[in-house]
């Protein structure tokens, strides 16, 4: 691209284009709408609202606020729920199984909220974390998170979520090759219009933790040879960047619709080097500890919480996001509405 050339001072004052609101607004390089934000919500089996105390203002939804909660999104013009389970503690085992149930947590508040408001689109993680009592996204055998016998459960998980009624299926369990078997299981399936937003750069990472509390996940490394520490042999290494790229160009190979990058603010670099190297519809996910973050310093009178809110949504769009998933969606949408 043609530059044009810089004048020297004084012909050239930068400042003039701050001098005033409305000169700013006229020559802003990055707008952020509702329409860019993804709402991220936890459902549980039980009635009401349960705060999540590692985030404050979050809350689990039953089904029932769920659908309340599709109305409040129709309403703010937030285009989509990202919908992912508290399961409790009696339905998990060592395989997930309850996972693939059709008239489980998940399958049931996707109909309720499609039934709600069905211009809002739904979100479905794919991944068996939430549903095995080990806490790890895989079938695990001595010691060992299994691929393949993983990406069979998968299937069967996502092909009950796109029955019930979800709109985008997000697998984040880091499965080689789970986004293709997705796929190919969807059309054969006879659907065709499920879209696939894969995790499809997901690093293990520290900034999961109050997710992990608002889940109820399973608690890694607890002794048991089949309870590995850590997510490290299937998660991406926090230092790795060249590896990112090779992922995604996978999960676009096998059939993504749209790619995410995770967590999102310590990774920003990669998001700009997916998006220039591939010009698909890129996101990224403001995960739970960055949220709890930027709560715990307001809290604590540290920072503007409405101001870091808005602020660190916009530098996700300025490293060339189509969308953010994050906690903040309604809070955000209200400020940018209001």
């Amino acid at each position: 691209m043609t530059k044009a050339p810089l004048a020297p001072y004084p012909a050239l004052r930068l400042r003039r284009l701050r001098q005033a609101d409305w000169v700013r607004r006229l020559v802003r390089e990055t707008v952020l709408t509702p329409a860019d934000l993804i709402w991220s919500a936890v459902v549980h089996e039980g009635e009401g609202r349960v705060p999540v105390a590692s985030m404050p203002g979050v809350e689990r939804w039953s089904v029932a606020e769920a659908a309340k909660a599709a109305k409040e999104a129709k309403a703010l013009g937030i285009p989509a729920i990202a919908i992912f389970p508290h399961i409790d503690a009696e339905r998990k085992d060592a395989t997930g199984s309850s996972a693939a149930d059709p008239d489980g947590l998940i399958c049931r508040a996707v109909r309720a909220m499609k039934d709600a408001a069905p211009e809002v689109g739904v979100m479905c993680d794919v991944a068996l974390d939430p549903f095995t009592e080990h806490g790890h996204d895989g079938v695990v055998e001595s010691g060992r998170i299994l691929n393949d016998a993983t990406i069979e459960r998968l299937v069967e998980q996502g092909l009950a979520q796109a029955n019930a009624g979800c709109d985008i299926l997000a697998p984040s369990d880091m499965m080689d090759g789970r986004v293709g078997a997705l796929r190919a299981a969807l059309e054969a399936a006879g659907l065709h219009d499920t879209l696939i937003m894969s995790y499809a750069a997901k690093y293990a990472s520290a900034f999961y933790g109050p997710y992990r509390e608002a889940i109820g996940s399973g608690k890694l490394g607890t002794g048991s040879v089949d309870n590995p520490a850590d997510k490290n042999t299937y998660q991406m290494d926090p230092a790795n960047s060249e590896e990112a790229l090779r992922e995604v160009a996978l999960d676009i190979a096998e059939g993504a619709d749209m790619v995410m990058v995770k967590p999102g603010l310590p990774y920003l670099d990669i998001v700009r080097r997916v998006v220039e190297a591939f010009a698909l519809p890129t996101f990224a996910f403001q995960v739970s500890g960055e949220y709890a973050m930027i709560m715990a310093a307001a809290q604590n009178g540290w920072l503007d919480e409405d101001r870091a809110i808005l602020e660190t949504l916009a530098a996700f769009k300025r490293a060339g996001c189509a969308g953010v998933i994050t906690y903040f969606a309604p809070r955000a949408a209200r400020m940018l509405v209001g």
